[in-house]
């Protein structure tokens, strides 16, 4: 993948299957850069599927594939074979509904992306670590435990190590699958908070079911319905003053 210019994303009448299963339907989409982003939806409406679109995350599971439309992100189709999927996923990285540490020391967990692409001199793994963990908002609390292991801490905390360790890499984009599912409120309250301090930084999509927590962090919301994108606006005009009477049904809870 040649160097990204911009983190704008650009979806054009995309089509996704799974096997013979249409999940995707003519999505079309642009994404800015900088920005939130949130994709919100009843279960199996596609919008965890999009989202895994972006990193190609979906090369992995067997029979699914894009059948038709395109996916370009800083004018770059990251669809074409020629594109360096390792080098995508750095730039497009990536949080998961349950936090995922390595069975490693904390250290070692956000260095772990840097040493995979050849990274090895000890004082800038040093350096990046810091600054990762500083930026996820998690150096205060285990700066004199690096060496520990990581399963030792929090599930928030490992939450908050997972984004340190996408951002130990500087990524331009990074997909978040309902980050904050798993955590209580307090630990929730503190990934929210580390989103609004990067968003200027990074663009953000995340995926989430809770429509309080889509108002309070995104810029734009997209509404997705049996695979197909229904809205997208601005996060404060979908929710006070939706556009289509489906959105409307699914923010008063009628169904979903």
């Amino acid at each position: 993948m040649s160097p990204v210019l911009s983190d704008r994303i650009e979806v054009h009448d995309l089509h996704f299957y799974y096997g013979h299963t249409c999940a995707l339907k003519a999505v079309s989409l642009n994404v800015p850069e900088r920005q939130v982003t949130a994709f919100i939806g009843p279960s199996g409406c596609g919008k965890s599927t999009l989202l895994r679109c972006f990193n190609r995350m979906n090369d992995e599971i067997p029979g699914a594939r894009v059948s038709s439309g395109s996916i370009h992100i800083g004018g770059v189709n990251i669809q074409q074979p020629s594109v360096d999927v390792a080098k995508l996923r750095r730039e497009v990285g990536m949080v998961f509904q349950k936090s995922n540490p390595f069975p490693r020391s904390i250290f070692d967990n956000v260095a772990f992306g840097l040493q995979l692409h050849r990274i090895s001199n000890r004082s800038m793994l040093n350096q990046a670590v810091e600054e990762a963990l500083i930026s996820a908002a998690l150096w205060d609390e285990v700066k004199d435990r690096l060496h520990e292991s990581a399963l030792a801490l929090s599930g928030g905390q490992q939450q908050r190590l997972c984004i340190a360790r996408s951002l130990a890499v500087k990524p331009s984009i990074i997909l978040m699958d309902e980050p904050c599912s798993a955590l209580d409120p307090i630990a929730a309250a503190k990934v929210e908070d580390l989103i609004r301090t990067l968003r200027q930084q990074i663009t953000f999509i995340i995926v989430t079911h809770n429509m309080q927590q889509a108002a309070r962090v995104s810029d734009l919301t997209a509404f997705f319905h049996l695979g197909e994108l229904i809205e997208f606006s601005p996060t404060l005009k979908l929710f006070s003053n939706p556009a289509h009477k489906l959105t409307e049904a699914y923010l008063r809870g009628t169904f979903g």
